[in-house]
Formats: structure tokens, C-alpha cells, sequence
């Protein structure tokens, strides 16, 4: 019997009878989804849910050409998008789903530094060469007491677009404008350093030497046990990058979406104790209005169990950050409201 046969069938799941639902998309939430798929239809083994994690940029794509009933993504889509997306979503538009986060970690290679210590404005000029060197007074003013080496600091980034990217560059543009007076988008925009194709790249370049400083999601850092930086938020103790602490950070997130879109928007010139503030967000994108007949029923049931109270309470164990009750109730109303 193999190890997933023997896992328990998820309850209180409404199942829809038999259909098929496709999806494509984030990498970031492959792990989840792939977990959801496999106790979903443990529960409903009529249905059937596909999912292809091809990047959110292409996920994006093909379900812009109806090709799948759901896109996965790390970004919100641009107005231009949402514009092209009425040709799909007959009578509607695409809309926003948030069903999983985490915390985009800030991992660092330091000999004899165990814990350390930085903030917005550090965490700019290090990733666009502005600061260079580990024993920098802005760094030791952060780390009273922490006997910083004198080496060059290596700051890495991803080379290919990525929603990683986008996320952590609106945190540095959000909390600290005048430092990072960049674009935020999936491209990289910061001057100097290293970069890798995909976040098991970056780590693998934190990991293997020593004065680097990466960004990638929480699950890369806990693999290759990469020691993380807790961010100086100005809001009590600095926080460090748990799915706890990504949960509280999403939490303080408003819903800024309109209608039955549930687009998040994190206000980095507010931060709030115990939460931690770069937060990738992964977000269902479907049609209001306008959905595929044939998999509506099963997509419905799908969404409904993966933003449920049973399909949130396993993500942790997988590095993710599950979604605060009142997030979850409002993306539950709207998947019910699909047609």
C-alpha cells in the first residue's frame, strides 16, 4: 500500500460528482497543490485535478487562451490582463483568489554569525551594491554585540522573472523608497551582484559560499538549513521568517480587490508586531462570470476545499503560511459565487 493510500480521506469536503478541472502556473505553490490534489480526490475520486507548474507567467497564458479553468500566480495581473482576460471570461473578468503564502526569506552565508539582524533601508543598499562589506556601520548598528567579518558582501538575485522577485522588490520599494528608488516588478532592477535561474539556485549559491546574501521562499532555506535574517520592522522585536509569522503578516494585509476579487495589498509604512513583512502571496486566478460549464462544479468544489479550514491546516508542515479566517471566509464567498 503506498504511503499516500493510506493517508485518511479528508472530511466535510462537497464534493461535485465527476468532471475535470485544469490548472497551470506558480512554482511556488506546487508543493501545496499538489498536496490538495492528492487528499482532494482522495475525498472525490470521481473528479479529476490537473495542475501544470510552469511559472506564473505561463499560467497566466494559458488560462488567458481558456485553456485551463484556473491560472496560478505569484503576482496580481496588470490592468492590461485583466482587460484581455473579458475574451475568456465570457461576461466577466479574471479575479484574484488568494489560497497560500509564505515568507520570502532572506538567507545569508557568514562564518561565526548564527543570528542576524537588518532592516528595509540595509536591505536596499545590499542588494543594489550600496553597501558592501559585512563589518558596514549600518550593519553593525543592527547587530550590537555580533562580531561582523570583514568580507565582502555578495548579494545574489534571480536572473530569470519571478514572483519571488516582484514581491521582495515592492517590500524594499514600500519600506524604503528613498533606498530603493526602483521598479517593482518580476525583473530584477537592483545595480551589481550575483544571480541564478530559480530560487533552488539562489540557495544553492547562499549555501555553497561564504559572504553571500539571498532571497528565495521559506521551503529552500529549511532544506539546505541556510541561516535566515530576522527584518527589523520598527515595530517591536525584529521577526523572523516563519509561516507563523507570514500568517500574521498576511493577516494585516487589506483586501483591496473589487467585487468578488480578493487581491491583497500589504501597507509596508505600517508594520505590526510579530509580523513578518515580505510575504509572496499565491493567488487563484479564475473567471467571475463566463467559467467553462464542463468544470465549473469540480473547480468550485476544488477552490472551496483548498481555501477550507481542512485544506489550510496541513500547509504549514509544507513551509507555507495558511490563510487567516477572515481571508479564508471572504475567498470562500467568492468561489460560491462563480458562474
Amino acid at each position: 500500500m503506498s504511503r499516500r493510500s493510506a493517508e485518511p480521506v479528508p472530511t466535510g469536503v462537497d464534493c461535485a460528482g465527476e468532471g475535470k478541472a485544469r490548472g497551470s502556473g506558480s512554482t511556488a505553490q506546487q508543493s501545496a497543490m499538489e498536496h490538495w490534489i492528492d487528499a482532494y480526490q482522495r475525498a472525490c475520486p470521481s473528479a479529476q485535478i490537473a495542475y501544470n507548474p510552469l511559472g506564473s507567467g505561463a499560467g497566466v497564458a494559458q488560462f488567458q487562451r481558456g485553456a485551463t479553468a484556473f491560472g496560478a500566480t505569484d503576482g496580481v495581473l496588470s490592468k492590461q490582463e485583466i482587460a484581455w482576460s473579458r475574451e475568456v471570461c465570457r461576461g466577466g473578468r479574471a479575479i484574484h483568489l488568494p489560497m497560500a503564502g509564505g515568507p520570502v526569506a532572506i538567507g545569508f552565508h557568514l562564518p561565526g554569525v548564527e543570528n542576524l539582524v537588518l532592516d528595509a533601508p540595509t536591505l536596499a543598499k545590499i542588494f543594489d551594491s550600496r553597501i558592501t562589506t559585512w563589518d558596514a556601520p549600518a550593519i553593525k548598528k543592527l547587530n550590537p554585540g555580533t562580531k561582523l567579518p570583514s568580507l565582502p558582501i555578495r548579494p545574489m538575485h534571480r536572473s530569470d522573472d519571478s514572483g519571488t522577485t516582484q514581491n521582495f522588490q515592492e517590500y524594499l520599494a514600500g519600506a524604503a523608497p528613498e533606498d530603493w528608488p526602483h521598479p517593482a516588478g518580476k525583473a530584477w532592477e537592483g545595480k551589481g551582484g550575483g544571480s541564478a535561474t530559480g530560487s533552488s539556485r539562489v540557495a544553492a549559491e547562499v549555501s555553497s559560499s561564504e559572504g553571500t546574501i539571498g532571497y528565495f521562499e521559506l521551503s529552500s532555506a529549511v532544506s539546505r538549513k541556510i541561516t535566515t535574517v530576522s527584518i527589523d520592522t520598527g515595530a517591536g522585536e525584529p521577526v523572523a521568517p516563519t509561516t507563523e509569522t507570514a500568517s500574521a503578516g498576511i493577516g494585516a494585509a487589506d483586501i483591496v480587490g473589487e467585487g468578488h476579487d480578493k487581491t491583497l495589498a500589504f501597507d509596508y509604512d505600517a508594520p505590526k508586531p510579530g509580523a513578518y513583512p515580505i510575504v509572496l502571496m499565491t493567488y487563484e486566478v479564475v473567471c467571475d462570470k463566463g467559467n467553462q460549464a464542463a468544470s465549473l462544479p469540480v473547480l468550485k468544489s476544488f477552490l472551496s476545499y483548498t481555501a477550507s479550514t481542512e485544506g489550510q491546516k496541513h500547509l504549514a508542515a509544507l513551509h507555507y503560511a495558511p490563510l487567516p479566517a477572515a481571508v479564508a471566509t471572504e475567498v470562500r464567498r467568492a468561489v460560491r459565487s462563480l458562474s
